[in-house]
């Protein structure tokens, strides 16, 4: 698989890490703290336990040192490598205290971006050979959203805009609030314009007449919202005869199992918020061996 690009910023990797063990009160792990001296040293090793695309590995690294920088971390795979049950993911070395109060965080971290990367390559899979790529929204868990988009790229996917200043989408509620004030479709196109010189403008649509009042004012990508399929390739067909042709995206009601004869109807990419915001964990486990 391609390499998933830059890895998330590090100060950011570095503030989740922090909120995640605070969370977890990792530094008063009274089980811990009863059971195991603080000198007893311990060989850990991250197990996948499913099949899936791995993702995480510069958190979960993150989250040992963030517990104690003198861990040793040795990954055995690389993110966006395939996992069968059973592959060693990572090694950890050290003590043992501190490589328990940091298992769960890292595990947590690992499975839920492993998961994401899992389930967008499912449908990358799925959609390969049409031209169609696939795209993720802004749908994602309140704080993870960075780490999510670098996993749906880890698993091949590609991402859209990463927050609301990232780009111009014009919805159906903006438009409500335009026909509220008499205005519509090529208002909201030249206002957007206007305020944001060089920015794209995309703008959604759910019918073909929406679909020409858009192309008119010059938009430069349509989001085609929950159309049923002839209509979409109608309006495939009516972008097509536009010169320049705007990109076109397809959303709402896409699944892995309609992905494939959603992408065939010509759109440029298909977006889905599933594979964020309801991606399946990726199970893993941390085998321990105690030293003396």
């Amino acid at each position: 698989m391609k390499p998933p690009g830059p890895e998330p910023d590090p100060v950011l990797v570095l503030k989740l890490v922090a909120a995640a063990l605070a969370e977890d009160r990792a530094g008063n792990d009274i089980t811990t703290a009863a059971l195991v001296p603080p000198d007893q040293r311990g060989y850990a090793t991250i197990i996948a336990k499913a099949e899936g695309v791995l993702a995480g590995l510069p958190v979960a690294r993150a989250t040992f040192a963030a517990v104690d920088a003198a861990l040793s971390w040795r990954p055995e795979r690389a993110d966006g490598d395939p996992l069968s049950p059973g592959d060693a993911v990572a090694r950890v070395e050290g003590a043992l205290a501190s490589i328990l109060r940091a298992e769960r965080v890292a595990l947590n971290f690992l499975s839920h971006l492993s998961g994401v990367a899992t389930a967008a390559h499912q449908v990358v899979r799925a959609i390969e050979g049409t031209g169609c790529r696939l795209r993720d929204t802004r749908k994602t868990i309140p704080g993870l959203r960075v780490l999510q988009k670098y996993a749906v790229r880890t698993g091949g996917g590609t991402n859209h805009r990463l927050d609301l200043a990232g780009g111009v989408l014009i919805k159906d509620n903006h438009l409500a609030a335009l026909r509220a004030r008499g205005l519509g479709i090529p208002d909201a196109v030249r206002l957007a314009r206007q305020a944001n010189p060089g920015a794209k403008i995309e703008i959604e649509v759910t019918d073909l007449e929406m679909a020409r009042a858009a192309l008119a004012a010059g938009a430069d990508e349509l989001l085609l919202d929950n159309m049923a399929l002839p209509l979409m390739r109608d309006a495939v067909r009516l972008a097509a005869a536009h010169d320049p042709r705007p990109l076109l995206e397809a959303s709402g009601g896409i699944t892995i199992e309609n992905a494939r004869r959603v992408a065939e109807t010509g759109v440029d990419f298909i977006s889905m918020g599933a594979i964020t915001h309801s991606a399946q964990a990726l199970d893993m486990s941390l085998e321990v061996e105690v030293g003396g």
